[in-house]
């Protein structure tokens, strides 16, 4: 299920080594990168190319008509009044709204489903483990039921033995004992 990976453990250590790495190495960019200066309106920016409109953050490059606009921040995503979203483009110019909805959607539902798989493996391998120890603690009670059934067994016949030397055996447990 897991691929070259020996169990889910390692998998999850693998991936938590993988985002550490990318989170350090996204934190030396962002300390590397010097601002910048004040950034021009988006509409100066509209008929040249979606390079320089995408340069400001806050501008989005709609490729039906080559302009640069304001990213409409009142919508998640831009309505297609603004610009189709197979023809909006933001932060580079090779990806589309289109395929970036698409691709998050996918991998958000490759996450959820392996938290599930996960979550199900976990409690599945919990629910053996707790089995066997059950068929343990089941085990252990019933040698130590035997053992003590032979020790009262053992003590019984020691006790008969002993009334049997001293010639107080009876024919009846309960009868009382005559003085003789």
């Amino acid at each position: 299920m897991f691929g070259f990976f020996s169990s889910a453990s390692s998998f999850f250590y693998f991936f938590s080594n993988i985002c550490f790495v990318v989170f350090i190495i996204a934190a030396a960019d962002a300390e590397t990168t010097t601002p910048s200066p004040a950034p021009a309106p988006c509409s100066l920016a509209s008929n040249t190319s979606c390079d320089e409109c995408l340069q400001n953050v806050a501008c989005l490059w709609c490729s039906l008509n080559k302009q640069c606009i304001d990213y409409p921040v009142k919508n998640i995503l831009p309505p297609s009044s603004v610009c189709p979203l197979n023809d909006a483009r933001w932060g580079v110019c090779w990806v589309n709204f289109q395929i970036l909805i698409i691709t998050m959607s996918v991998l958000a539902g490759v996450i959820i489903i392996a938290i599930l798989v996960c979550c199900f493996c976990c409690c599945k391998c919990e629910r053996i483990g707790s089995s066997r120890e059950d068929a343990q603690v089941e085990r252990q009670t019933r040698a130590r039921k035997a053992r003590q059934k032979a020790r009262k067994t053992e003590i019984q016949m020691r006790h008969d033995e002993i009334r049997h030397k001293y010639g107080i055996t009876k024919e009846n447990p309960y009868a009382r004992m005559n003085d003789h």
